[in-house]
């Protein structure tokens, strides 16, 4: 994997911190955008990291985010200025790659892809490294082919049935946490899980009772482990929802949210942020207007914002929210004007007569994505790092 190649725009304005040198910054990026460009709002990703870090701190577990939604060094590093020196990522590529950055302590949550051992014997040697398994196959494996030490996590399921033994398979559980205790390469660390079924949950209460299930499931799992007479062992769950809602974080000693640094219009549906707390806008010229049919055409397609939707009030598609882009940031969503449908490189907005009215080919406009993990893997090579005054 390699760096994102974050434009330095407004270096020289963020260190001077003037708001002219600022707006001078911004007129000269838009004015140099030409195609779809993602921007990262540096000031809101450092709001969100900040905002979950000290929560934290307050409920006294370990933040280990996960790093697959901005997959990169610079944002990375603005997670170091709040304390954070352990992380998580998706793949062993991903982790090579922040290995490099100087991470040493790295979580790949992800059942391990034996054919991926060599790629993790190198890695084991860079830095402290924690694999997941779901079946005693694997932990034979690794006790095989392993050439050093790593820390194991057993990958639950408490309900989002994509990876992981079932919760309520305590005894399938037990055999694999006694196969890594019985290993000479393997240190049992604790019990993983993903609660992605909370995407599915709306509002506060929904929220809270997901983590509150999973916390309950996890510890049950923990205390049977114990029961068997398996040394306590740690328990690390991650989800942005749940994450960002939740206060009370009892019963669990880790969480590995990601998409929070970020945040995008799925988040917002859920209830899980604000959309001031969007950090990413997806820069679009604007190549078509089309006021009969009350629609207008962005440069800015599947290829760039992939084909993850949510749904409206009206059951209506909402592939992203369409904002104004000035010199000082990209303001909150035009009314009524959201993008309808995707192909490869069309976005279709739907827009009522007071925006078409005042657009002209040529414009560069801004869309809020659906989903920022995939927006930020699909634009890693035009992706620029802002700092605006609107937020």
């Amino acid at each position: 994997m390699q760096p994102l190649p974050f434009a330095k725009d407004l270096s020289g304005a963020l260190t001077l911190g003037r708001e002219r040198d600022i707006l001078a910054a911004m007129k000269r990026m838009t004015k140099e955008i030409t195609k779809p460009t993602l921007l990262v709002d540096q000031e809101i990703v450092s709001n969100n990291i900040k905002k979950i870090a000290e929560k934290c701190v307050r409920q006294h577990v370990r933040l280990k985010p996960h790093f697959k939604t901005h997959q990169s060094a610079e944002v990375g590093d603005m997670f170091r200025e709040f304390g954070i020196s352990g992380i998580t990522v998706s793949s062993v590529s991903m982790a090579s790659y922040f290995a490099e950055e100087g991470w040493e302590d790295i979580t790949v949550a992800f059942p391990v892809n034996r054919l991926e051992i060599d790629a993790i014997n190198r890695l084991a040697k860079k830095a402290k490294l924690h694999l997941l398994v779901e079946a005693e196959e694997s932990v034979r494996f690794l006790d095989e082919r392993l050439e050093g030490g790593v820390d194991i996590w057993i990958e639950v399921d408490t309900g989002y049935h994509r990876s992981g033994i079932p919760d309520s398979e305590k005894r399938e559980i037990a055999a694999v946490a006694r196969a890594i205790v019985s290993s000479t390469k393997l240190r049992l660390r604790g019990l993983l899980t993903h609660a992605g079924h909370s995407y599915n949950a709306r509002g506060k209460d929904e929220l809270e009772a997901v983590f509150r299930d999973t916390a309950d499931r996890m510890a049950a799992i923990e205390l049977a482990l114990r029961e068997q007479g398996i040394a306590k062992v740690e328990i690390s769950v991650g989800d942005t929802p749940t994450c960002s809602i939740v206060e009370d974080f009892s019963g669990v000693d880790e969480i590995r949210c990601g998409n929070f640094v970020y945040y995008d219009l799925m988040q917002y549906f859920i209830g899980s942020c604000r959309l001031e707390e969007i950090a990413v806008a997806l820069a679009c010229p604007v190549v078509g207007i089309y006021p009969r049919r009350g629609e207008f055409v962005l440069y800015g397609g599947a290829v760039h914002l992939s084909k993850e939707h949510c749904v409206g009030t009206q059951g209506q598609k909402i592939f992203g929210y369409v904002c104004t882009l000035t010199e000082a940031g990209w303001e909150m969503p035009l009314p009524d004007t959201y993008v309808s449908s995707l192909s490869q490189e069309h976005g279709i907005v739907k827009a009522p007569p007071g925006v078409l009215d005042n657009l002209r080919r040529g414009d560069l406009l801004a869309v809020l994505p659906v989903h920022s993990c995939l927006a930020a893997n699909l634009m890693k090579e035009e992706t620029r790092l802002i700092q605006s005054l609107t937020h």
